[in-house]
């Protein structure tokens, strides 16, 4: 492997999500980094379920939130409320939502390689 630098402004590939948002995608080194602006009203039981064609998102998401705030609740109930700054572990099996009237962006380290994948 070679060093790289790649940026967003040059994404690899482009995924949108149902006219609610977007995945960039860079594959750098051994691996897929991706850029998910998730817009107001957002929420990956409506938008992203019927590309996945699972009930809860099965993949596992280490990111970092730019901006705007995201809602997340596992499959056993369990909720939280990640913001700007934030730096998120979500497993598997889960719902999410975009909170307020904000988009929200995030860069994440994991999980994106088959996110929104039609």
């Amino acid at each position: 492997m070679q060093p790289q630098t790649k940026s967003f402004t040059a994404p690899d590939e482009v995924r949108p999500m149902a006219g609610k948002g977007q995945v960039e995608l860079l594959r750098i080194g051994d691996g897929v980094v991706g850029k998910a602006t998730f817009e107001p009203g957002w929420r990956w039981s409506e938008h992203v379920a019927p590309i996945a064609g699972t009930d809860s998102c099965q993949a596992a998401h280490l990111g970092y939130v730019l901006s705007g705030r995201l809602g997340t609740r596992m499959d056993d109930g369990t909720e939280m409320e990640s913001a700007a700054g934030d730096i998120v572990a979500i497993p598997p099996g889960h719902d999410g939502w975009v909170v307020g009237d904000e988009p929200c962006v995030v860069i994440d380290f994991a999980g994106m390689e088959h996110y929104a994948e039609g």
